[in-house]
């Protein structure tokens, strides 16, 4: 009864009108997730997997590897051939997961408990991505890519250490993942959840707590002060999996932009936090998407700018891989064919960061290359009936 009625009050929630920001200028931002996790590492691992009796090629996200600095080097190449008004390249927001599984030393330890690398430690062994890292930093200098916080880990830890010893299937096909150096395949696994939620704690539990989130994000913040050599901005959660403690968590360590799904037609508006939420208007992942249309990605492009909000682009990175499947090379292309239809029928059109967003919500004004660009920006009342829930492409 108490579950029904939640769900009742949510549901009036949603269909009262949100408070939020419109903006005097076409924006598009673009929001990628999961860079520096790594997947299945390459060709002699899938083999590997395959001799396990783990039936590979089921699904797209089996060829989930980590990119390689030629992938970097292309997305690089593509977005600084476009150019919004002021001069300024297109820019990937990318959110990096700070640490991989040690695997060696999770099992030189029988599997007792998680050991995690970080990035600034490097890759875990038996991973060869040469010059990968410098080509991050290369794309950044260049203004062409930005880094944001995923987490320290994809996984849920707590839902993890479950199976680490269990004689079961979950365990076996943990251990056999592990042995191999693949931290999951998600879509096989669910039961490992995303970084704070834990889909089998129970009911209301399923949220790790304030304390343990508190502390996973003050370790990622902490390695991605370490590696990028500058505090996160901005931040999306592993599966968009966060609440109300993954929030106050964030603000906590200075993250001022929370980006969060397509699922939800919202404006841009601040929590009590004052913290600026972001919400993806659409799935642009061809890699992923069977019925991905680059039209739909259109119209919802033009019904953001009509309504004066942001079109924000959600992409993952497994859309620009290449190690163990070319997706990388269709992505680009249709991606390219995307912004360029945007620059030639709004010339007045910007490329935006997070921060640059928050930026004009709070001042007004942002850099560029040159100067400050002035936007306006007016706070108004969006109802549901104004953020259709075709937004989605």
């Amino acid at each position: 009864m108490l579950n029904m009625l939640r769900k009742v009050w949510r549901r009036g929630r949603s269909l009262l009108p949100v408070e939020g920001f419109a903006f005097g200028r076409p924006l598009v931002l673009l929001q990628s997730d999961d860079w520096g996790r790594a997947g299945v590492r390459d060709q002699e691992c899938w083999d590997e997997l395959r001799a396990l009796g783990i039936n590979l090629g089921e699904r797209i996200y089996d060829f989930y590897s980590l990119e390689t600095a030629e992938d970097i080097a292309a997305i690089v190449s593509m977005l600084e051939s476009h150019r919004d008004s002021t001069g300024r390249p297109a820019c990937l927001e990318m959110n990096f997961i700070l640490a991989n599984v040690d695997f060696a030393k999770v099992s030189a330890n029988n599997f007792q408990r998680i050991y995690l690398r970080t990035l600034i430690e490097g890759l875990p062994d038996g991973w060869k991505r040469p010059r990968l890292f410098e080509a991050y930093r290369e794309g950044m200098s260049s203004g062409t890519l930005s880094p944001a916080l995923h987490g320290m880990t994809h996984f849920c830890q707590q839902a993890v250490e479950r199976h680490l010893q269990d004689p079961g299937e979950r365990g076996l096909l943990l251990r056999n993942l592990w042995k191999a150096g693949v931290p999951y395949i998600h879509w096989r696994m669910p039961w490992i959840g995303f970084e704070y939620w834990d889909p089998e704690a129970g009911d209301e539990r399923d949220f790790l707590t304030l304390a343990a989130q508190q502390s996973l994000i003050e370790s990622a913040v902490e390695g991605f002060t370490r590696f990028f050599s500058n505090a996160p901005r901005s931040a999306c959660a592993p599966g968009y999996r966060a609440n109300s403690s993954t929030h106050h968590a964030w603000a906590k360590c200075g993250i001022q932009v929370a980006q969060n799904g397509p699922q939800r037609a919202m404006p841009p508006h601040f929590d009590g936090n004052g913290t600026l939420h972001l919400y993806r208007s659409m799935d642009f992942e061809p890699a992923v998407m069977p019925e991905f249309s680059l039209d739909a990605c259109f119209r919802v492009a033009e019904e953001c700018f009509a309504r004066g909000l942001p079109a924000i682009v959600s992409i993952h990175s497994i859309n620009f891989h290449s190690a163990l499947r070319d997706f990388r090379s269709r992505t680009l292309g249709l991606l390219d064919e995307f912004l360029a239809a945007l620059e030639a029928k709004h010339p007045d059109l910007l490329y935006l960061r997070d921060e640059d967003l928050y930026d004009l919500v709070d001042k007004g004004t942002m850099r560029s290359t040159q100067s400050a660009v002035r936007v306006p920006v007016t706070k108004r009342k969006f109802t549901p009936g104004s953020m259709a829930s075709g937004w989605s492409a």
